[in-house]
């Protein structure tokens, strides 16, 4: 009988080797000082605060927030165009775009990467996305995990986790209980269909209308691919901006990452009982993306709203005498922020006009 060997099971651990060899030099590009050392260690090491007094964060009441989540069937669009560096962005963006609601600091982050045989330079390129959207977060990329698992995935096949841990003092948490009547809801633009809603997506585009990825869309102006594999906003720089810029002040009462579910649901996950939202959907501008799918598909504007962030990506909710502020901050990191709403009394409910 032959003798059986890792590599006959379809793991090659060289291979594997050469793929980590090529990692660290990506890895580093995202470590700050906080970081700190331990080669050929188990794990990653973060300091919570700064040895520099000059950068010290000073922690009085400090609370840990942690985050993750996934690409999902995006990675199938990523595979369909043979673009692996975007997708990497996304899955940082679906974690921290999370931790910022609740005013975190995102400190770090660690991603998981199943693969259904072992590609050194496809890993490369996910991991490298995933440094870009760490150095778009701001935080440092300090461990993973690569598994290569055949039978479970097919040659060519992957899967994408990420966890993310922040830190806020506990005094200045955002949890929505200060959202009150009169309040002002400002939406922040989205780059487009962001990592929710591409089961229907790819129903629409490849099932339905039968388009392949490298059709170029006129009222697009761009591939089929380069429209849907856009990756999606980070929004950890100017919401840090703004919540550093109102140190003492409690201006920010509320912010809502807009994923699966859309506007309607994803705000009335942190509204107190006693008021609803009302928003006016024709106060920002849709990116193009959203009509040309929903033509191309028919589909009903209430199934829109529910699946896709429509061109909002996150919203703030604050003080409506803050509001133009807090938008002048939010011009000043280059995104577009529109006023979509107000606060009212009400039960916890969010309508759409």
């Amino acid at each position: 009988m032959a003798k059986a060997t890792y590599k006959d099971a379809g793991v090659d651990l060289d291979i594997y080797a050469e793929s980590m060899s090529r990692l660290p030099r990506l890895v580093r590009r995202t470590h700050s000082p906080r970081v700190m050392k331990l080669d050929g260690g188990f794990a990653g090491l973060f300091k919570l605060d700064f040895d520099n007094s000059l950068f010290a964060r000073k922690y009085e009441n400090p609370v840990l927030i942690s985050c993750t989540d996934g690409v999902g069937t995006k990675l199938k669009i990523a595979e369909k165009t043979g673009i692996h560096k975007t997708v990497g962005v996304d899955l940082v963006a679906m974690c921290v775009n999370d931790a910022i609601c609740c005013g975190a600091e995102p400190l770090f982050f660690l991603d998981y990467i199943a693969m259904g045989k072992d590609d050194p330079d496809l890993l490369e390129d996910l991991v490298e996305g995933i440094t870009d959207g760490c150095l778009q977060g701001d935080c440092a990329l300090v461990g993973g995990e690569t598994a290569i698992m055949p039978d479970i995935y097919q040659v060519g096949d992957y899967d994408m986790a990420g966890f993310c841990v922040g830190v806020a003092e506990r005094a200045h948490l955002i949890d929505g209980s200060a959202i009150a009547p009169g309040d002002k809801v400002i939406g922040l633009s989205s780059s487009g269909i962001h990592s929710n809603g591409f089961s229907l997506v790819r129903k629409v585009v490849f099932e339905l209308a039968q388009l392949t990825v490298d059709q170029h869309i006129d009222e697009l102006g761009e591939t089929v691919g380069q429209a849907l594999l856009r990756p999606t906003k980070i929004y950890v720089a100017p919401v840090r901006k703004v919540l550093n810029h109102y140190k003492v002040k409690n201006v920010v009462h509320g912010v809502a990452h807009i994923t699966g579910g859309g506007l309607a649901e994803n705000i009335e996950r942190i509204l107190p009982k006693n008021v609803d939202v009302q928003i006016d959907g024709q106060s920002w501008n849709r990116p193009a993306v959203f009509p040309w799918l929903q033509k191309l598909g028919e589909i009903e504007e209430a199934e829109m709203a529910r699946v896709f962030n429509m061109g909002i990506g996150l919203t703030l909710i604050v003080s409506s005498y803050y509001a133009n502020s807090v938008k002048s901050i939010v011009a000043d990191c280059g995104l577009e922020a529109f006023d979509i709403g107000e606060v009212i009394d009400g039960s916890g409910k969010v309508t759409i006009q």
